[in-house]
């Protein structure tokens, strides 16, 4: 039993075997929520919501928050959410150098009528050392003052916590015995049980993250500790979408290549086929694949040592039925690649390859790249950095730049609405 949930928990402490029991507790109900119920859960967000994502530096160094949105425009294109990344550096439970808690809380959260809140404090609060009662009673109470303020001021918001991201005593020898990963695991924990008693969603942004740390085995994943690469933030937006219930499958397409009928078509259309020179036909999905930036070395390596394409990014094209030998998959104008018959009737996976539908996603993640750094300018380098002095022409100034971010996510919007393509898929003649 021990080797089969390995990877879930560890008990090789004692004192941590309880906290495990507990966790493959929660996992089992859930799971058996989901087969009693004998369908998958909604997805967590819903039409006409806006999503605040309140943190620390880790939050504001807008990666794993830029994922989860732009996974949710490609996933569901037809959904109107409003995305605000409200991560300041430095931040604790108590706030930080942008202000106090409250002033956090009131400026950088309900000022945007929030119907999604998620919370991801804890790395800075243990303060880098050893576990110590004051500081952690410090920050429990700092927590439910937190909870306890979204629910008077935004008591209809939806409210995530998520465990904090690890800090790495993995790919290094700790700092001190025990190292600080395990002193945010007991903040975690703390995060963990008081969303379940309170029936908030719990998001686990350690464990996933550390699993990487150890598969790896790369300093390069979180360079300083802290502070997480591209690679460590896909894992945990991860993490976010699956405690959000987010669906694996982009499009799912089954062909029965000696006749020519579809099988299965999943959350796509599928027409117009035709035995002319090769099977030709219509798609038309209903989403887009999620875009990753395998050009980059740490999220190559999140994708090779994680389930992250598997968990949330299947864009499957079965053809089965079809002779011995190599085929020519073309979609549009692309020529996707080369497959043998086997490899089809088993499923090719075309949200790991360039498809038309991958770069028209990849234009959508840029966009949403873009729309975060122009409200970070904003923020921190027009209203934050000139107010004190009270310019003229501030107010116009921002009022601007607001219009100027509406229109880009107007332009991202509509690069997340699929399109119509057509399929070629030919034999590769032996010669």
């Amino acid at each position: 039993m021990r080797r089969r949930f390995q990877g879930f928990c560890s008990p090789d402490d004692a004192v941590l075997l309880l906290d495990c029991v507990l966790r493959l507790l929660i996992a089992i109900a859930l799971l058996s929520g989901v087969a009693l119920a004998g369908a998958p859960a909604e997805f967590y967000v819903h039409d006409g919501d806006t999503v605040v994502f309140f943190g620390d530096s880790i939050t504001n160094q807008r990666l794993y928050t830029v994922y989860t949105e732009a996974y949710v425009l490609t996933r569901f294109p037809q959904l109107h959410v409003t995305f605000v990344h409200s991560g300041w550096s430095g931040d604790r439970v108590s706030g930080g150098a942008m202000g106090p808690i409250d002033l956090r809380l009131d400026r950088d959260v309900f000022a945007h009528g929030p119907t999604v809140i998620t919370i991801m404090l804890g790395m800075n609060d243990g303060e880098y050392q050893p576990f110590d009662d004051g500081i952690f009673d410090k920050f429990t109470t700092g927590y439910r003052h937190i909870l306890d303020t979204i629910k008077a001021r935004a008591p209809e918001a939806r409210v995530t916590v998520m465990e904090p991201s690890a800090y790495d005593d993995f790919t290094r020898p700790p700092d001190f015995a025990g190292g600080y990963n395990a002193v945010l695991l007991k903040f975690g924990k703390f995060i963990r049980e008081l969303g379940i008693k309170k029936g908030l969603t719990v998001a686990d942004l350690n464990a996933p993250v550390v699993s990487l740390l150890k598969a790896a085995n790369s300093t390069h994943l979180i360079p300083d500790r802290v502070h997480p690469s591209t690679g460590i933030h896909l894992v945990m937006a991860e993490a976010l979408l699956r405690a959000w219930h987010a669906p694996a499958v982009v499009s799912a397409v089954e062909i029965d290549g000696a006749s020519g009928e579809v099988a299965n078509a999943e959350n796509t259309t599928v027409d117009a086929i035709r035995h002319e020179d090769g099977l030709t036909w219509k798609q038309m999905d209903k989403s887009l694949p999620m875009p990753v930036e395998t050009h980059d070395d740490m999220i190559a390596l999140a994708v090779r040592y994680s389930d992250f394409t598997d968990a949330l990014n299947r864009e499957t094209l079965t053809v089965t039925g079809l002779s011995a030998g190599n085929y020519r998959l073309q979609i549009d104008e692309d020529a996707v690649g080369v497959f043998d018959a086997r490899q089809l009737a088993k499923g090719v996976n075309l949200a790991i390859l360039k498809t038309p539908m991958s770069r028209q996603a990849k234009t959508v993640l840029d966009l949403t790249y873009r729309h975060n750094h122009l409200r970070f300018a904003r923020m921190m380098m027009v209203e934050n950095a000139l107010k004190e002095y009270h310019p003229a022409k501030l107010d116009a100034t921002l009022d601007a730049m607001d219009s100027l971010e509406e229109e880009v996510i107007s332009l991202q919007r509509a690069a997340a609405i699929p399109k119509a393509h057509r399929y070629r898929l030919a034999a590769v003649s032996t010669e």
